[in-house]
């Protein structure tokens, strides 16, 4: 039945092209969203919870780990909301384009916190793609250093997302993704909540005092965008081979800044050495994954 198995096969590539869209498309919420980040991520990770919390009682998964697990997985949740916090303050602070262009450099971080947590050497090309990336980050930097705060932070955004991701990778050999994400979600609102109750304003009234547009916009950000893109993204990867879901994740900037440019043509002009810079370092993040997939094949002698 090999058309049969054709029909399954590109059904899961539109549906990860669609989820990628989907993250690209958190960067747009982000934007259309008025409250600042810190309280934005609150209410993500709290109503995202929340949706985990029916999604595992229909699907009776069990939550019991040890202490241990608890503390390294509350960990990651915190690692996870300051990703979300500097990724929503970026775009706070400059605008999609920038915030996005900064979170390619994620695969720069990931090329040298990868040997760390799984013990082998830094491989030389990274070396190279990481010169490259600085050189791309320079160029935008350059041209649009009236956004300098948003670039920080766009950059920090893109080291706590990578250095989750290696975490996560080390968590999946012991426990289901569901589990997780769900104890992840937990100690991020945990962490958040302190914060916030420290040094923000509190849970004032002010704070719950919602417009209909942000929680529309929250709640689709929440379900769609982190538990449903969640859980849709574990039954992908089942199907299709984890090099390609890496490889076709890395158009999450293109699908985002792409949006932004028509959802926001105003906000979203940028100077041609931006995107000079942007396809530099797209463009290396791309090369590093189709590169790392070559080497693997010759390392299993296919």
């Amino acid at each position: 039945m090999p058309n049969a198995k054709n029909k399954v096969q590109l059904k899961n590539q539109l549906h990860l092209h669609f989820l990628v869209f989907i993250a690209g498309f958190t960067a747009i919420l982000g934007e259309l969203i008025s409250i600042k980040a810190v309280s934005l991520v609150w209410y993500r990770m709290v109503i995202a919870a929340i949706i985990m919390v029916f999604y595992i009682k229909i699907a009776k998964v069990k939550l019991k780990v040890k202490p241990i697990a608890i503390v390294r997985l509350s960990i990651a949740g915190i690692i996870i909301a300051l990703h979300w916090i500097t990724f929503f303050g970026a775009i706070d602070e400059s605008n999609v384009s920038i915030t996005l262009a900064m979170f390619s450099t994620g695969a720069f971080f990931a090329s040298f916190i990868e040997p760390i947590f799984y013990n082998r050497h830094i491989i030389w090309y990274e070396i190279l793609f990481g010169i490259i990336i600085i050189i791309g980050v320079f160029i935008i930097t350059q041209s649009e250093i009236k956004y300098l705060t948003g670039i920080l932070l766009g950059i920090s955004s893109a080291f706590f997302s990578s250095l989750f991701a290696v975490l996560n990778g080390t968590f999946l050999k012991q426990h289901t993704a569901t589990v997780i994400s769900f104890y992840e979600f937990l100690s991020g609102v945990f962490f958040v909540s302190i914060y916030i109750l420290l040094f923000g304003e509190g849970f004032s009234v002010d704070f719950f005092n919602l417009s209909s547009s942000d929680f529309i916009y929250l709640f689709i950000l929440a379900s769609i965008c982190t538990a449903y893109a969640f859980i849709a993204s574990v039954y992908v990867m089942k199907i299709i081979s984890p090099y390609t879901v890496v490889l076709t994740y890395n158009l999450e900037p293109v699908y985002g800044i792409i949006l932004a440019m028509v959802l926001f043509p105003d906000k979203e002009k940028m100077s041609s050495s931006f995107y000079y810079g942007a396809l530099v370092i797209i463009g290396v993040v791309i090369l590093n994954a189709v590169m790392k997939n070559n080497r693997k094949l010759k390392r299993n002698g296919s």
